[in-house]
């Protein structure tokens, strides 16, 4: 059975359209109590080592900055602690609740111009660990620079939507601005680091403020101008297991092959000191040398046909066929070149005959 949520819901006449319910009221004088709280609230947080240097030098700004709300603070070295606690001069009961996260910020890393504007009305900070959401480390990591992007171009974008300032910091990720913007920046920080790309949500949130700067379509569902991005399914398919020739069972398992010890024994190279192994070797090397220089020399007579035996030059030397190739181009040159001194020749005993008669 579908349960109906909506069953016990009352419509409320004073919640109407027109209200902004995002909209934080400003403290003013008219607020504040008649009278110092009857009981004194405080708040304590540590710090890493490496933020001692800096808070000492920024406490007395932190002091001034709390005193002008009647809070109280102290910074404990000794323990690493920072303390926060509400005085007689304190008229917004909420001021403790926003020391408390000024002091929370300071521990994350985050700058003093920066954090003291945690101590105005319209701001608020959130704190999101991303620490334990994925186990393998070099995940982590790369997840988290997603967040940065290339020269920090994507932690930039997401600032510019939402007006809220982020800082990434270890295992958590500091945030500081208007609640609706604290919201969009925990979602998109969270689905980061479940493998889910910030720039989606970056493109949606561009694509919203500039359909909020039209408002003729502030009363409609903007679900038709906004992407919708899939999620594609990129694991390997596990290829079909190929059946191939069965082979004959045979119950005998298979003959065992000569281990090296076994082969050197055989050899007689077991027994053999290091000077006799390296000896035995140089004579293998030798003894393969020779047998290459013999295959070159078999190969070189190849190149002699048998049928030409009987043909050798002056010196006596046997003329091989690429040899004879080119000799016998050589002798035919040698007969055109006879041939035309002959004609030249004959030409000049004709020229001569006329010439006496």
């Amino acid at each position: 059975m579908a349960k109906n949520h909506k069953k016990y819901r009352k419509d409320k006449p004073w919640d109407t359209d027109d209200i902004d319910h995002w909209k934080t009221d400003e403290w003013t004088e008219e607020d504040r109590l008649p009278g110092p709280l009857l009981e004194e609230s405080s708040f304590a947080t540590l710090f890493p080592k490496y933020r001692e240097k800096y808070l000492r030098d920024v406490w007395p700004v932190v002091t001034k900055a709390l005193e002008s709300k009647g809070l109280d603070c102290e910074l404990n070295l000794l323990e690493g602690s920072m303390t926060v606690r509400t005085t007689r001069k304190t008229k917004d009961p909420y001021s403790i609740m926003k020391g408390r996260d000024l002091i929370k910020l300071l521990a994350r890393s985050i700058p003093v111009q920066q954090a003291v504007k945690i101590l105005q009305d319209d701001m608020q900070a959130d704190i999101i660990k991303i620490g334990g959401i994925v186990r393998n480390k070099d995940v982590h990591v790369r997840r988290r620079q997603r967040l940065l992007g290339p020269d920090g171009a994507t932690l930039k974008a997401l600032e510019l939507l939402t007006d809220c300032y982020i800082l990434v910091q270890g295992n958590t990720v500091s945030c500081m601005g208007p609640y609706k913007g604290l919201k969009t920046v925990r979602q998109v920080v969270l689905d980061c680091m479940n493998n889910v790309h910030p720039v989606y949500h970056i493109k949606t949130l561009m694509i919203k403020k500039e359909l909020a700067k039209d408002p003729n379509l502030a009363a409609e569902d903007w679900s038709r101008f906004l992407p919708d991005f899939k999620s594609k399914n990129t694991s390997k398919r596990k290829k079909p297991h190929k059946v191939g020739e069965k082979k004959n069972y045979t119950p005998f398992p298979p003959q065992q092959t000569q281990s090296k010890k076994d082969l050197q024994i055989e050899s007689g190279e077991y027994f053999l000191n290091e000077q006799q192994r390296e000896a035995r070797k140089l004579a293998e090397k030798r003894e393969n040398s020779k047998e290459k220089k013999d295959k070159k020399r078999k190969a070189r007579e190849s190149e002699f046909d048998a049928n030409d035996e009987g043909r050798y030059d002056a010196d006596g030397r046997m003329i091989r066929k690429d040899e004879e190739k080119e000799q016998g181009a050589g002798d035919e040159e040698d007969e055109d070149v006879g041939v035309k001194k002959k004609a030249k020749k004959e030409k000049k005993e004709k020229k001569d005959k006329k010439s006496k008669r």
